[in-house]
């Protein structure tokens, strides 16, 4: 029998594109692995189709496999497929053609914008469209040369041979291959090596193709043990399975905290599996967690731990996002349409929102151990994601002076109620609850019943002042200069038997204020104290804020000025009154001192040096 044999010269894109792939369009040489086992599978699963749709096929009875073999002895790696194989005319139009595709203009695009663009980070030649076939030519970057042996589905084609280095020419041969299916050996380049042992063969499969549809044996060993079960229908999956594929896909020990499993067809279609972890190590300050989400098509690994898919704030959340609809650049490593990769994060963001809201209404006490874990992302995002705030905030836990310690409440809860006359949501800010308690700014709510929410931390102030309101009901800081808040004695007079006469707190206010000048902003008596002498109230942020900005920055390092408000009827200012009247130069000590312990009490830092050495000519009057 007289054999086919030919040399033909690569088209000319092709010879083009080959140069591209092997020198600048993947960025791992591992990528070429993943290429082929996709192709594989694609041919399996074509054939797949044949065969439900009655097609005479050769070999009907052999099992839809990939097979890899490696020899590390003599450097090369073998990957076998039993799908459609190829006829001689479908080589010749596949891999040494790109002209029946359509995709000239591809190449035409690829080359002029093949000068360096500095202003992106990859360069633009490679942000276009994908589908174009040509994952095979990836085989050059690691193979000095390649044989392909294939055989067509159809009973009566011949098997052919088709070789090539990569230079400009390929060879066609006729052969005697009885088996369907396609055959890849790949003779490896020397900086290759690598590649032709096992073990690092199996370790790119569980990276890249673990969850492909079809058995992959290295040697004999089936690698993808794992099924891709965001494919499957939630129903047919028990509890063991999603939290053996959590360990899995997290390389974790814990148990999954939640699991979210869906679909969705609009506004895009995209299958979904996200696991919260049993455990946040972030929080004790270990390090930055890694993202966690990673993004496939059609079961292949398109981006491991995408940056795309998911705010940052959603870093802890762990699983996998299926999309057949994505658009990708010619190497399957970036993605392209940001608009649509926008609509994708704003799909699987809101999923998981909405999905911890209904876990909080339906299991508070096992969403309270999740806050306890993962309340700073939450709160990370409130702070940082507008888009998603409204689904955030509701999100949200506090303390408050009505709820016994540990105890949380949400601003929905703490709404619906609300008392009839009130007329805002109040909170107030400090390090932990005992402080926040013996704080003067509660005075005016306690004996009253009304609810005050307890911040613990700057970014609490910082989503409030963002937030502004909350179901149409203002936020307001119990520090803050504001009209709502109540005051100790609604509707009362300033004045009273145990206070000091309006004229009196009149000269008094003037007099603080020009003994203390531009440390304050405004004197004035106070509706709010009923047992500390003074209190210190911001009028443009909270004082929580400007502990922050103190801390940042040096030119914040004295307190900003604030109104002080003096309570008329207590000991100190009544003595302090006497002493202004009296002339005593120690008033303006007193005050100073007065000033600095309301700073203190706001939480704010005071430079300790100045008021030591008054301290002591305090004690040293008091001892006299």
């Amino acid at each position: 029998m007289n054999r086919q044999t030919e040399t033909r010269e690569f088209q000319t894109e092709i010879r083009q594109l080959l140069d591209i792939v092997i020198n600048s369009l993947y960025t791992d040489k591992e990528i070429f692995l993943r290429e082929l086992i996709s192709n594989a599978a694609d041919a399996s699963g074509k054939l797949r189709y044949l065969q439900l749709t009655g097609e005479q096929i050769a070999g009907p009875d052999l099992n839809l496999e990939i097979g890899i073999e490696v020899n590390d002895q003599a450097h090369t790696l073998t990957i076998t497929d039993n799908g459609v194989g190829m006829t001689k005319d479908e080589l010749i139009e596949n891999l040494g053609t790109i002209a029946h595709s359509g995709s000239k203009q591809f190449i035409q695009h690829l080359l002029q914008n093949k000068q360096p663009d500095k202003n992106s980070e990859e360069g633009s030649d490679l942000n276009l469209i994908g589908q174009f076939g040509v994952g095979f030519y990836a085989a050059f970057m690691v193979a000095d040369k390649v044989v392909l042996k294939t055989r067509s589905y159809q009973p009566d084609e011949p098997s052919w041979s088709w070789s090539s280095d990569g230079s400009g020419t390929y060879t066609l041969e006729e052969t005697e291959e009885k088996q369907r299916g396609t055959s890849i050996t790949l003779e490896l380049k020397e900086s290759a090596f690598e590649f032709g042992k096992a073990e690092k063969i199996k370790k790119i499969i569980k990276q890249y193709s673990s969850f492909v549809p079809y058995p992959i044996l290295v040697d004999g060993e089936k690698v993808n043990t794992v099924e891709a079960l965001w494919m499957k229908n939630k129903k047919e999956i028990n509890p063991e399975e999603y939290a053996e594929f959590y360990k899995f896909l997290a390389n974790a020990y814990d148990e999954p905290a939640y699991t979210l499993h869906f679909s969705s067809d609009a506004p895009l279609a995209l299958h979904a599996l996200l696991f919260v972890p049993g455990e946040n190590f972030e929080r004790y300050g270990i390090s930055r967690m890694e993202r966690g989400l990673n993004l496939f098509c059609k079961k292949v690994l398109i981006q491991e731990k995408s940056e795309n898919i998911a705010p940052e704030w959603m870093r802890f959340v762990r699983g996998v996002i299926d999309s057949e609809e994505l658009p990708l650049n010619i190497s399957r490593e970036t993605l392209q349409d940001s608009a649509l990769i926008a609509k994708l994060n704003k799909v699987v963001t809101g999923r998981f929102l909405r999905f911890l809201e209904e876990q909080a209404q339906e299991d508070p006490e096992t969403y309270k151990e999740f806050w306890g874990k993962f309340g700073m992302f939450i709160k990370e995002g409130a702070a940082t994601d507008f888009t998603h705030q409204d689904g955030l905030v509701k999100l949200l836990r506090f303390e408050s002076n009505l709820q016994e310690p540990g105890e949380l409440i949400s601003l929905a809860d703490y709404v619906g109620k609300m008392k009839d006359d009130q007329k805002g949501i109040y909170y107030v800010s400090g390090p932990n609850r005992q402080t926040v308690e013996g704080s003067p700014y509660l005075e005016a709510f306690k004996g009253k019943e009304i609810e005050v929410l307890y911040c613990y931390e700057p970014i609490d102030d910082y989503i409030f002042d963002r937030l502004n309101e909350f179901e149409g009901k203002p936020v307001i800081a119990a520090e803050q200069d504001h009209s709502d808040l109540p005051s100790v004695d609604e509707g009362s007079e300033t004045a009273g038997p145990d206070r000091l006469s309006e004229e009196e707190a009149a000269a008094l206010s003037e007099w603080l204020k020009e003994a203390l000048g531009n440390k304050v902003t405004e004197v004035r008596v106070s509706k709010r104290l009923s047992d500390s002498p003074a209190i210190l109230l911001s009028s443009y942020s909270t004082h929580s804020m400007q502990r922050m900005m103190q801390m940042m920055n040096k030119e914040f390092a004295a307190p900003a000025p604030g109104i002080l408000e003096v309570n008329t009827k207590h000991s100190i200012i009544k003595g302090l009154n006497e002493l202004r009247k009296k002339n005593d130069s120690f008033a303006a000590v007193a005050a100073d001192q007065i000033l600095e312990t309301a700073q203190i009490a706001a939480g704010l830092i005071v430079d300790p040096r100045g008021m030591v050495n008054r301290l002591y000519s305090i004690l040293e009057r008091a001892v006299q």
